[in-house]
C-alpha cells in the first residue's frame, strides 16, 4: 500500500470520511479499531480522490420512483433451496441444468410449493479452467450456460445426429464421479454447443437478433469479450493494453474479425434465457445475487468505473474469523455508479428479475456499506466504504416494482440497525435462520423468509450427528467445539428431540417447529431433504481442505422425487396456519 510521509491523520481521515470512507469499525466483541492511514490513503486513490478534490455532487433524485419493493399481499408460501450443480438427474451431463432445475419446479408444485430458490447463475467463465463459487462470477449481468440441457437446445438432435448418444453417454457417465468435474462438463457441452450454433445459425438469425435488440448494447459487448477470452485467457488486465479498454479501435478490429465467435456467446445467452423462462414457467423462481464480481471479469471490461478497480471485498476479524477475510471479489465503485446514474446497478438488477418471482441480495449490508481491503493488505487493514443506500434501494424498488417480483435482504450477522430500518421501510423481506434465532419460530416476523440453515451452514444432519464438526475439523477450520455443542442442544429444544432420535426425526423436528413461523416464505434445503450431512460450502477453508460448491446430492432427482422425508417436509410446511 502506499504510505505518507508524515501523515496527518486528521486530515487524512476528514477526506476519507468526505469520500465515504469509515475510519474506524467496531468488532463483534464491540470494541472499535482505528483504520491505519496507510488504508485510508490506498482506498482514497482506489476512489480516484485526488488530493484537494471534493467528492462528486450527488444528482437530484427522479421524478416519481416507487418507494418499495413489490411485495404481495398476504403472500405466505414455502419451497425449496437447491444448489442447482449438485441437482443431478439420470439425464443430467456431469452437473444439474436447467431442465433438472425445471421438472424439480414441477415436481415441488405438485407438492404444493409456491417459489424456488436457487444459487446464483451468474456467469462464470468462456474458458475452462470454471471457477467452482457461484459467489464470485466474472458477470452478475450475464448467466451461466454450463447448465444449459443440451439436448433441449432448439436444432440440437439434428446438428449432432447420431453422436447425440455418444455424447449423452459420456455426459451421464460424468454422474458416477464422487464430485462435480466442471472442466469434463464444460469440455463436452461447449463442444457440443458450438457444433449446434454452426447448424442454426442461419436459421435461428432473426429470431436472434430480435431477442439481441431486446437486450442492449452490452449484451454485445460482451459477446466479443468472451471471444477475446478465448484467444486472451479470462483475465483481461492480462490482455494486451489496447484490448483493456472496451471503446477502443483495437477491440472494434477484434470484434469484426472474431464476429461468430462473439454471436456464438450471445446466442447461449439467448438458449439460457429459454431454458430459464421453462424452468419458471413450472413455479416461480427466486434468484440470487452475489456481492461483487471477478476483478478481472467481464463486467470489470464492461463498466471500467463503476467497477472498483485493485481493491478486495471481504470482512473484519471477528470471533469465527480472527484473521478476517477476504472473498477475492471487486464490488461496484460507489461514485462510479453515482456518475453512471446507477444504471450498471439497474441494469444487473433487471437481468436478475428477468422471468423471476422474487430475488435474494446476499449480504444486504452492501447496498449501505462494504469492507474494502487495499491492494497487497490483508483483512485486518481494510476499512468499511460507503455506497448511497437511498439510491441504490431507490433503483431496487423501481425494479422489483417493474418485474413484479418480490426482495429478500440476507441481512444475517453483523447488520447495522438502520439497514434493517431502511427494509422495512422498503418492504425487502429480512431473513431468519433456526440457527441463529434465539426466539422460537412462532415469535419471528411475518416480512421475513425463514429457514433452518443456508449454503454456508450446518445441515440438520450434520449437527444432530455431530459430522459437520468433524468436517469443520478435517478441514482446518479451528472451529468453536462449544458452540457446536450449543447449536446441538438448541435442534433437540427446538425439535423437541430426544438423545436417540433418528436424523429423519431431526430434519423433520426442525422443519415441524420452523412451520410455526408466520413468515411470508419458508424455504427448505434439498440437502435436509435428503438428510446430507455435509454443507455445500466451508468458509474459510481451501480447495484442497474442503470441495466446496463441487458436492452432488447423493441421489439423482428421480430418486429424490420418490423419497418419503422430501414428501412429509412438504406436508408439514404445507400445513402452515394462518
Amino acid at each position: 500500500m502506499p504510505r505518507s510521509s508524515a501523515p496527518d491523520r486528521r486530515a487524512f481521515a476528514a477526506r476519507a470520511r468526505a469520500w465515504g470512507v469509515e475510519t474506524s469499525w467496531v468488532d463483534a466483541a464491540g470494541r472499535r479499531h482505528q483504520v491505519p492511514v496507510a488504508t485510508l490513503e490506498a482506498l482514497l486513490a482506489a476512489l480516484g480522490a485526488h488530493e484537494g478534490e471534493a467528492p462528486p455532487e450527488a444528482a437530484p433524485p427522479s421524478l416519481g420512483p416507487p418507494r418499495r419493493c413489490h411485495l404481495p399481499e398476504g403472500l405466505r408460501t414455502w419451497g425449496f433451496a437447491v444448489q442447482l450443480y449438485s441437482l443431478r438427474s439420470r439425464r443430467s451431463w456431469g452437473l444439474g441444468d436447467y431442465g433438472d432445475l425445471r421438472d424439480l419446479a414441477r415436481w415441488s408444485a405438485s407438492l404444493g410449493a409456491g417459489v424456488l430458490l436457487l444459487n446464483p447463475v451468474h456467469f462464470s467463465t468462456p474458458v475452462a479452467p470454471v471457477p467452482p463459487s457461484p459467489y464470485s462470477p466474472s458477470s452478475r449481468r450475464f448467466r451461466e450456460p454450463l447448465y444449459l440441457r443440451v439436448e433441449d437446445v432448439p436444432g440440437a438432435r439434428e446438428a449432432l445426429g447420431a453422436d447425440l448418444a455418444t455424447l449423452q453417454r459420456q455426459g451421464t457417465a460424468l454422474n458416477d464421479a464422487p464430485l462435480i468435474d466442471r472442466d469434463a462438463v464444460f469440455a463436452l457441452k461447449l463442444g457440443a454447443l458450438r457444433r449446434v450454433f454452426r447448424h442454426v445459425a442461419a436459421h435461428d438469425a432473426a429470431d436472434l437478433d430480435a431477442w439481441r435488440s431486446s437486450q442492449g448494447a452490452d449484451l454485445d459487448a460482451f459477446g466479443v469479450w468472451c471471444a477475446l477470452a478465448e484467444e486472451h485467457g479470462a483475465s483481461w488486465p492480462a490482455w494486451p493494453a489496447a484490448l483493456q479498454r472496451r471503446g477502443s479501435r483495437e477491440v472494434a478490429g477484434a470484434a469484426s474479425r472474431l464476429r461468430e465467435t462473439a454471436r456464438f456467446h450471445v446466442w447461449l445467452q439467448w438458449q439460457v434465457d429459454r431454458q430459464l423462462a421453462a424452468a419458471a414457467h413450472e413455479l416461480p423462481l427466486l434468484h440470487d445475487l452475489a456481492i461483487g464480481v471477478d476483478p478481472g471479469g467481464v463486467d470489470a471490461w464492461l463498466w471500467p468505473s463503476a467497477v472498483a478497480r485493485g481493491v478486495h471485498v471481504g470482512a473484519p476479524p471477528d470471533l469465527f474469523n480472527t484473521q478476517g477475510q477476504d472473498w477475492g471479489i471487486a464490488p461496484f465503485h460507489p461514485w462510479g455508479l453515482l456518475a453512471a446514474g446507477f444504471a450498471p446497478f439497474a441494469d444487473v438488477l433487471r437481468a436478475c428479475l428477468r422471468g423471476a418471482g422474487g430475488l435474494r441480495i446476499d449480504h444486504v449490508m452492501g447496498l449501505a456499506r462494504l469492507y474494502w481491503i487495499p491492494p497487497g493488505a490483508t483483512p485486518r487493514d481494510g476499512a468499511y466504504v460507503r455506497y448511497p443506500a437511498n439510491e441504490l434501494f431507490d433503483v431496487l424498488a423501481a425494479e422489483s416494482v417493474r418485474a413484479q417480483a418480490f426482495v429478500v435482504g440476507e441481512d444475517l450477522g453483523t447488520v447495522q440497525r438502520s439497514m434493517r430500518r431502511q427494509m422495512a421501510a422498503r418492504d425487502v423481506l429480512s431473513y431468519r435462520l433456526l440457527w441463529f434465532e434465539d426466539d422460537a419460530p412462532a415469535l419471528w416476523p411475518q416480512r421475513a423468509l425463514a429457514a433452518v440453515t443456508t449454503h454456508d451452514l450446518p445441515t440438520v444432519a450434520g449437527v444432530w450427528t455431530g459430522a459437520d464438526l468433524r468436517d469443520q475439523q478435517r478441514a482446518g477450520t479451528r472451529p468453536d467445539v462449544a458452540r457446536n455443542t450449543e447449536l446441538r442442544s438448541r435442534l433437540a429444544r427446538v425439535a423437541r428431540l430426544s438423545e436417540d432420535a433418528s436424523v429423519a426425526d431431526a430434519v423433520l423436528g426442525a422443519y415441524r417447529a420452523l412451520s410455526g413461523a408466520p413468515s411470508a416464505v419458508v424455504l427448505a434445503t434439498l440437502e435436509d431433504a435428503l438428510a446430507v450431512a455435509a454443507r455445500p460450502n466451508m468458509p474459510g477453508a481451501s480447495r484442497e481442505q474442503w470441495p466446496s460448491w463441487s458436492l452432488p446430492l447423493p441421489l439423482p432427482l428421480e430418486e429424490l422425487s420418490e423419497l418419503p422425508l422430501p414428501r412429509r417436509i412438504a406436508e408439514v410446511l404445507g400445513r402452515r396456519s394462518g
